[in-house]
């Protein structure tokens, strides 16, 4: 049989020169492009309809539908496990107690018998017990005397009160930590201790201007720590949108609460000189003006691959990715906070960790959402290795999250400040309490004889009295 072979074609047959055709390939392509637009815009909203706005971010008061427990946790029965006997409840012997009360019985006689009872000793019981707290109104009555010749006036001093004070330093220290440190809004405050509101502002208001100067102190203490920690959140002063600025270490807690969350704030707090050491933030950019290292959260990362997965949970080459993202990012957290590994161990698991990262960041992919954080991964090398050369740079920024938290809560409670002079109260106060019960065992003593002593000598400088010794 004869083959016939097709005539050749010339260069021109694969261009399309039909009008029409063009238009019809026009319009696929158009249609692709929406198709595609709005598959990623419905798996977003999905997305945002289960966890949340923000995603794995979103916190779980803000989250729409939170999932049931799974069938394997709710068959866990709760308590102990059988056969354990427990430590049972600590008691505190006569020698530990304060007071030892005997407590007699109503009965004489056996209400059976009718015969009287007979002694047979006592039974101690081990009772914690609480002192109502209650303000009690004291009148000092000041000597004065005078001199004969110059007629000079000389005038005892009221123990343990600030100058132009109603409120003793105890009670003020009372007030102080209950609102700042333990997050109980001032009018309660007020109301429990029986104390006007407005004496109880006034109050905190001399206080803070005491204790302004530590703050230059305390700035310079966090620019010479070498593992710093910063976050900020939402604050409104005055019915206006505001920020609370927190830059942590390991013995300083710094609260500034600004109108801006620009950079300046950061220039503020570390100044143009370089500095050493390293500071862990999550990717907000006015942190990248900081002149020192900077080592991003993984925790963060973390959240946003989660969502990078959920977004694209049809496409099986982001689900491989993300996957493994995920696992070596989880994976350095723990390392990072195992602090009982040797460090030849940590520093090699970390080293190769780093490798492993890298590796599949350099690995060929399809997917713009691969490429996006494979290019992140390579470009932000010098911000997301620090923990790797140096065990003491954590790869997380758990500490600010932790230590911001509380005033996020009174933040819900509060509203925030009421007027600027507030803000700035707060700011100062906030730092001294929570950077005093990191340097010293009992804060409240040392805050209440440093007071005792302004109360003496108003010229005293308050933060050489303050952290004199950091390690008592």
């Amino acid at each position: 049989m004869r083959t016939i072979y097709q005539p050749p074609k010339s260069q021109a047959v694969s261009a399309n020169l039909c009008e029409a055709c063009l238009e019809k390939q026009r319009q696929i392509d158009r249609l692709k492009e929406e198709v595609a637009r709005l598959r990623i815009q419905l798996s977003r909203k999905k997305r945002q309809d289960k966890a949340g706005y923000w995603g794995a971010s979103t916190p779980s008061a803000q989250q729409p539908l939170k999932a049931n427990s799974p069938e394997a946790e709710r068959n866990k029965q709760g308590g102990a496990k059988p056969g354990h006997r427990g430590n049972g409840r600590s008691a505190h012997s006569t020698r530990e107690a304060e007071e030892v009360h005997q407590v007699k019985t109503s009965e004489e006689l056996c209400p059976q018998c009718k015969v009287g009872l007979w002694q047979r000793g006592y039974r101690q019981r081990s009772v914690l017990e609480l002192d109502p707290i209650k303000v009690k109104r004291i009148i000092y009555q000041l000597e004065r005397r005078s001199c004969p010749q110059c007629e000079r006036y000389f005038q005892a001093t009221a123990p343990g009160v600030l100058p132009h004070s109603l409120l003793s330093n105890n009670l003020l220290i009372e007030v102080a930590e209950s609102h700042y440190l333990q997050g109980i809004p001032l009018a309660r405050v007020s109301e429990r201790l029986g104390v006007n509101y407005g004496t109880v502002v006034e109050a905190l208001h001399r206080m803070a201007a005491i204790f302004k100067p530590t703050m230059e102190q305390l700035k310079a203490d966090y620019r010479s720590s070498q593992v710093r920690h910063a976050d900020e959140t939402s604050w409104r002063c005055d019915g206006q949108n505001g920020y609370c600025w927190l830059f942590t270490s390991d013995s300083v807690s710094l609260y500034l609460y600004r109108a801006t969350r620009s950079a300046k704030v950061v220039q503020e707090v570390f100044g143009k000189q370089l500095l050493g050491g390293s500071l862990v933030v999550d990717r907000y950019q006015a942190y990248s003006r900081a002149p020192c290292r900077v080592q991003y959260c993984y925790a963060h990362l973390l959240r946003d691959l989660k969502d990078t997965q959920t977004e694209f949970s049809d496409e099986p080459e982001v689900e491989s990715f993300t996957s493994t993202m995920i696992e070596k990012l989880a994976h350095a957290m723990r390392l990072s906070a195992n602090k009982t590994m040797e460090d030849q161990e940590y520093y090699r698991e970390a080293r190769e960790l780093k490798r492993q990262i890298l590796v599949a960041c350099q690995e060929a992919s399809q997917h713009l959402a691969i490429k996006r954080w494979q290019d992140f991964f390579v470009e932000e090398e010098e911000k997301l290795y620090h923990w790797v050369e140096d065990r003491r740079v954590p790869c997380e920024n758990n500490r600010a999250e932790r230590e911001l938290r509380p005033t996020v809560i009174a933040r819900k409670v509060s509203f925030g400040s009421q007027a600027e002079e507030g803000a700035k109260t707060r700011e100062v106060l906030m730092s001294v309490l929570h950077t005093l019960k990191k340097r010293v065992k009992q804060p409240r003593q040392r805050l209440k004889e440093v007071l005792d002593k302004i109360s003496q000598v108003p010229e005293l400088e308050s933060g050489a009295l303050l952290f004199a010794a950091d390690s008592s």
